[in-house]
């Protein structure tokens, strides 16, 4: 993030990223708010900074608003919340063709998307190891191209 960083938001109270997820998923939301944290980015979340006797509503309305992109921790349960809905459709609303990835979903289990949710193209963080995860939670918050570093291994024939 830029310069004049409080904590985890700009003086100007913009975001990088709001984690938007179900209580269910909450392991998941923290581990991947760490990383983008850990990473130099700020993230704000409902476990971390909706205190007690916030309106949450309010704090839901806010976040979306002042982040600059929005981290769907997309599972079953994620797919069936209707706040969920609300908070990864503010993120589609503000790019609808996707062309500034200010939706990024994060699938934390094998499910199918369903709906709209369905053709946001996704990374996969479960099934692999916390390294691999790791990597692939930053790759995608600072978008680009995924070529490999080197040449890939030359496929064999069936």
């Amino acid at each position: 993030m830029l310069l004049g960083v409080i904590g985890a938001v700009s003086l100007d109270g913009r975001v990088d990223f709001f984690v938007s997820y179900t209580q269910s998923d909450r392991g998941w939301a923290e581990w991947i708010g760490w990383v983008l944290e850990e990473a130099g980015f700020t993230v704000v979340m409902q476990a971390w900074d909706f205190g007690p006797g916030s309106h949450f509503a309010a704090e839901m309305h806010k976040a979306t608003r002042r982040a600059a992109r929005t981290v769907a921790v997309v599972s079953r349960a994620y797919q069936s919340s209707v706040f969920a809905a609300e908070e990864w459709q503010a993120g589609w609303v503000a790019d609808p063709g996707g062309r500034q990835r200010r939706l990024l979903g994060f699938r934390v289990e094998d499910c199918l998307r369903e709906g709209l949710l369905g053709q946001l193209v996704t990374v996969d963080l479960f099934g692999i190891d916390r390294d691999v995860a790791r990597d692939r939670v930053l790759a995608a918050a600072r978008g680009g191209r995924l070529k490999p570093e080197g040449e890939p291994p030359f496929p064999m024939p069936h």
